[in-house]
């Protein structure tokens, strides 16, 4: 399985955000807007006594995933940054089940503001792996401050990028320079949560930290794929990437 195949699997499980005995129109109008740019269908149902209030159900395949207030959800969706389901937030319940979620269409803007959720991460725990792709050499040169920043911490920092140009002089970065197609197509940042935690027997902490961002350009400078924290997944696109690039450094 490629890594397009990975994001493909990933689009065919769509959810769906049902909101319950919502009042006013303007509630699922917003909701439907927050999510146009992902793989969540937003509906609305009413319950025959109009009780338990307003609350919000997640669903997969018919199968509710999990349920919270609507004015929770509201004020998560104010506190946080909903698209990169920050571990701290007080709602992660209904997060943890957005974890897999496709977005559709996102700019390079969203990517990069995705991207830098996972960076700082990354060096907030001050270790571990992070593995980078930035389809061409040239991307990864504008990048260059931030990934030796990185790198500057206990991290071990990967750079992936298709040669457009010479490969850029740096310092601590490990570079894997690919001509494969789904190098030049793909933008991924994935942190493996700080595995020299999980050597010390701080497994949960470690597997709290994995996360990954996976997309493919699908049009020009348009990116669809999708965000995780599920610490499979993780470990999935990691040794995929070990496993089919290597640790070549150049």
């Amino acid at each position: 399985m490629s890594l397009s195949e990975l994001i493909a699997g990933v689009e065919e499980h769509e959810k769906t955000l049902t909101v319950f005995n919502a009042e006013e129109d303007a509630v699922l109008s917003e909701l439907r807007e927050r999510f146009a740019d992902r793989n969540v269908t937003v509906t609305s149902e009413s319950t025959p006594s109009g009780k338990p209030g307003e609350f919000v159900t997640l669903s997969e395949n018919g199968e509710v995933l999990t349920a919270t207030s609507l004015s929770d959800l509201e004020q998560m969706l104010a506190e946080t940054d909903a698209a990169m389901g920050l571990s701290d937030s007080p709602y992660r319940p209904i997060l943890d089940h957005m974890d897999d979620t496709m977005f559709t269409s996102w700019s390079i803007e969203q990517m990069v503001q995705a991207s830098r959720e996972i960076e700082d991460r990354a060096w907030r725990v001050g270790e571990g792996t992070v593995h980078a792709g930035f389809q061409y050499l040239s991307t990864l040169r504008g990048e260059l401050p931030v990934y030796e920043r990185l790198a500057s911490k206990d991290l071990d920092i990967h750079a992936y990028g298709a040669p457009d140009e010479d490969p850029p002089e740096n310092e601590g970065l490990t570079l894997h320079i690919e001509r494969a197609s789904e190098i030049e197509e793909s933008w991924f940042v994935v942190f493996d949560g700080g595995e020299s935690a999980a050597g010390r027997g701080d497994t949960a902490n470690a597997t709290d930290n994995k996360c990954a961002l996976l997309a493919e350009e699908r049009e020009p400078r348009q990116f669809y794929g999708f965000w995780t924290y599920d610490p499979d997944t993780v470990d999935w696109i990691l040794d995929y990437l070990e496993s089919t690039y290597g640790a070549v450094e150049q």
